[in-house]
């Protein structure tokens, strides 16, 4: 396979349909650009949506182009192939022959991807426990499950194999319990609620969830209780029963009630700019103090690979959570909405 120059990966190249190739497939299209890659690599791009025409992303190899069409590549980043050990601190909850339980800080990405090859979560437990340099994957050895970069809380790591088998097993059949606490802007008209959306790619933006119809997504099962309601925001117990990609995140946003701090999914400033403008200084400085989604992994519970108990965990809220608590709270507040 033809390796795609350093200085091209990540990079954006726009090209305009000449009145010669109209009506070409899009696929065999960018094969005849400058582009330095395969059709078959072309191919693959546009089906993972890193292809648009007219800024509409089209993930169907051949689809018809036009004369003046604009055809936008966000060309993909190769991801790292191995990852090595770093001395990161790591917060250990639990640690046993079998696994660990760690509280992941926010900030922390799991594993080197695209644009993070250095200073994960998995960098920092190779160093810790060298014993995971023996699974198949080299990125993600011993990864049972995820958290977004910027959610902090609590995941299971697997340290040998079968523990690894045995823990994604429970995982795919939900026996996983996996509860958080989350801020999210406005009062519910709930006191709890489950949401039972499918959520799959924004059908524009690539890089985004959303909750979309059954046929283009998955089923997406979040539960939520309202422990507290403030003026400006709600004080949330989440459970997922499913673990699609931002779920938690593209739901509430769904609800109207985005996660607070949320830049990706209308969160932050999009959503300050429409609060009454007596509270805006208020809740700008809570925004300066969190700097990321107000989402935290609290609570875990599973059963042991080898003993068979069940084993459960909790966090407590990191401290810039408990700042936007504070802040967001005052005299109004009350205990439900």
């Amino acid at each position: 396979m033809k390796r795609l120059p350093d200085e091209w990966e990540g990079s954006f190249v726009e090209t305009v349909v000449p009145a010669s190739q109209s009506q070409w497939r899009l696929d065999r299209y960018l094969s005849e650009t400058d582009l330095p890659v395969t059709r078959s690599r072309i191919q693959r791009w546009i089906r993972s949506g890193a292809v648009s025409v007219n800024s509409v992303v089209v993930e169907k190899c051949g689809h018809g182009v036009s004369e003046g069409d604009v055809v936008a590549v966000t060309i993909p980043e190769t991801p790292p192939s191995t990852a090595e050990p770093e001395p990161i601190p790591l917060d250990i909850v639990y640690e046993d022959e079998a696994l660990l339980v760690v509280n992941k800080a926010a900030g922390m990405v799991v594993h080197p991807a695209c644009g993070h090859a250095h200073s994960t979560l998995v960098n920092a437990l190779l160093h810790h426990c060298g014993s995971l340099e023996q699974f198949d994957d080299p990125v993600r050895p011993g990864i049972v499950h995820r958290l977004d970069k910027d959610t902090s809380g609590l995941m299971i790591v697997a340290k040998r194999e079968d523990a690894h088998a045995f823990l994604s097993r429970q995982l795919a059949e939900r026996r996983i319990k996996r509860g958080y606490t989350g801020l999210a802007w406005g009062r519910f008209a709930e006191p709890s609620g489950t949401i039972d959306a499918p959520v799959g790619r924004h059908p524009r933006f690539r890089q985004r969830m959303a909750v979309v119809e059954e046929n283009r997504g998955r089923r997406a099962v979040t539960h939520y209780r309202v422990s507290e309601s403030m003026e400006d925001g709600s004080l949330l117990a989440l459970a997922l029963e499913t673990g699609r990609t931002h779920q938690i995140r593209v739901h509430l946003a769904h609800l109207g009630h985005p996660v607070i701090g949320d830049p990706v999914y209308g969160g932050r400033h999009k959503r300050l700019a429409g609060t009454a403008p007596r509270r805006r200084p208020k809740l700008k400085k809570m925004l300066d103090v969190l700097r990321r989604q107000a989402l935290h992994a609290s609570e875990l519970e599973f059963i042991h690979p080898f003993s068979g108990r069940p084993h459960s965990f909790k966090a407590t809220l990191p401290d810039d959570m408990k700042q936007a608590v504070v802040m967001l709270s005052d005299s109004t507040c009350t205990t439900g909405p």
